[in-house]
C-alpha cells in the first residue's frame, strides 16, 4: 500500500486527471439519479400518496386508464360492498383556474370522497366535507404559485367556482399541481361542457378508477373474480403510475442515460489504467525480479484503482448533493441519501471493475524484462 501511495504522489498529475474524470462521471451519474426521481415524483407523487394498495379500473382501458377509463355507479357500488375490501372512487382530471385576484394555474383536480381514505391530509385550513360542496384543498406547489386559504378558484370555460378551504403537502400529477375535491365537484369538472349549467344529478355517475385497500393476505383467485364480476382490471398501485401521462416515457429515457454512464465509467477507468499499466512495466518487472509476487502487484495496482474511485465517487456525490441543494424546489429533482448511497456504490463497483480489466498484464509481466529480454 505504502509503495501504492508513493508512486501515486509521484505522478500525481495523471491521477488527479483520472480522478477528476470520475468524479465528473459520478456526479454526472448522482445528477441523473436526482432527475430520474425528480420527475418520477413530480409524475406521481399523488398517487404515491393514496393510502390504497391496488387501483381497479375499468377493463378495456389499456394505456392512460385514468383519462381513457370510466367506472360506473354500478361498479362502483359493487365494489363497495366486497368483503375485507375498502373501496372509494377516485376521479381524476386535468385543468385550469383562476383565482379572484387573477392568479391562473394548471391543477390537476382528484375527486375523492369526504372522508374517505382517499381523502388528503391537512396541513393548513379545513378538510374536504359533505357540508363544503365546493370545497377545494390545494397542494404546496399551489400555494407557491399564490393560491390562498379563502380564495374562490373559477374553472376556466365552465365557470365551476370552488372556495380554497385547506392546504395539503407536495402533491403532483403529470408534472401538474394536485387539488382535491369533492366526488360531485369532479364529475361536474370532468362531464360539464363549457357554458353549460348542469347539476350533479344531471351528470353521469362516473368515476376514472376505484382505490382499493385489501388486505396483505389477500386472494389473487378471489380479487380475479371481483374483477370479473364488476367488469374491472386491477392492479397494484405501483404498477398504477403507469397509467399516468409520461411517467414510462420519462423513466425509460433517464434510465437508458443512466446505463450508458455505467457502462461508460469501466471502460474510462479500464483505458487509464490499461495505459498506466502499460507505461510502468519496467517498475513491474523490476519489482517481480526483486521477488514480488504476482497477489502483491494485484494488490498494489487494486489499491491505487481503489483510492482513485473511491476519493472521486466521494467527491462526484458532494456534487450532485450540492447540484440538488443549488436548484432546491425550481425543478424536478429529489435526490435522498438513500437513493445517493446506492447510485454511488454502484458507480465505485462498475469503476473498480474497469480497473479490473488491466489486471492480467499485471500478473503475466516478466521480470526477464529488467534483463534485457525485451531487446
Amino acid at each position: 500500500m505504502f509503495l501504492a501511495l508513493l508512486e501515486m504522489k509521484a505522478a500525481r498529475g495523471r491521477f488527479l486527471l483520472m480522478g477528476s474524470v470520475v468524479v465528473l462521471v459520478a456526479a454526472l451519474v448522482g445528477i441523473v439519479s436526482g432527475f430520474t426521481t425528480g420527475l418520477g415524483d413530480d409524475t406521481v407523487s399523488a398517487l404515491r400518496r393514496l393510502p390504497a394498495t391496488h387501483i381497479a379500473f375499468a377493463a378495456g382501458s389499456d394505456s392512460d386508464q385514468f383519462a381513457r377509463g370510466l367506472i360506473d355507479d354500478r361498479t362502483t357500488t359493487g365494489w363497495t360492498r366486497e368483503k375485507n375490501v375498502e373501496a372509494t372512487p377516485l376521479g381524476i382530471s386535468i385543468t385550469h383556474g383562476t383565482t379572484g385576484r387573477g392568479t391562473e394555474v394548471d391543477l390537476a383536480a382528484f375527486g375523492v370522497e369526504p372522508g374517505a381514505f382517499a381523502a388528503p391530509g391537512i396541513d393548513d385550513g379545513k378538510p374536504l366535507a359533505r357540508s363544503r360542496p365546493h370545497g377545494i384543498v390545494v397542494s404546496r406547489q399551489l400555494v407557491s404559485e399564490g393560491v390562498r386559504i379563502g380564495d374562490t378558484l373559477l374553472i376556466d370555460r365552465l365557470g365551476i367556482r370552488l372556495d380554497v378551504v385547506g392546504t395539503t403537502g407536495r402533491s403532483s400529477y403529470g408534472h401538474v399541481p394536485v387539488a382535491y375535491v369533492t366526488t360531485d365537484t369532479w364529475r361536474q369538472i370532468r362531464f360539464t361542457a363549457p357554458g353549460a349549467k348542469a347539476a350533479p344529478a344531471d351528470l353521469p355517475v362516473q368515476y376514472s378508477a376505484m382505490a382499493l385497500k385489501l388486505p396483505a393476505d389477500a386472494d389473487t383467485k378471489a380479487l380475479a373474480e371481483a374483477d370479473r364480476r364488476h367488469g374491472t382490471t386491477t392492479v397494484p398501485l405501483e404498477t398504477a403510475f403507469e397509467a399516468a401521462p409520461g411517467y414510462d416515457g420519462e423513466r425509460l429515457t433517464m434510465t437508458s442515460i443512466q446505463t450508458f454512464l455505467f457502462l461508460i465509467a469501466p471502460l474510462v477507468v479500464g483505458a487509464f489504467f490499461a495505459v498506466w499499466t502499460v507505461q510502468r512495466t519496467p517498475e513491474l518487472a523490476l519489482l517481480r525480479a526483486l521477488g514480488a509476487s504476482r497477489r502483491r502487484l494485484l494488490g498494489h495496482t487494486l489499491a491505487q484503482a481503489a483510492v482513485v474511485v473511491a476519493t472521486g465517487t466521494a467527491v462526484g456525490a458532494a456534487l450532485a448533493s450540492g447540484v440538488g441543494l443549488l436548484v432546491g424546489e425550481q425543478v424536478p429533482f429529489s435526490l435522498p441519501a438513500s437513493t445517493l448511497s446506492t447510485t454511488m456504490a454502484a458507480v465505485a463497483l462498475v469503476g473498480l471493475a474497469g480497473s479490473a480489466l488491466t489486471l492480467r498484464r499485471v500478473t503475466t509481466v516478466d521480470p526477464m524484462t529488467m534483463l534485457g529480454a525485451g531487446r
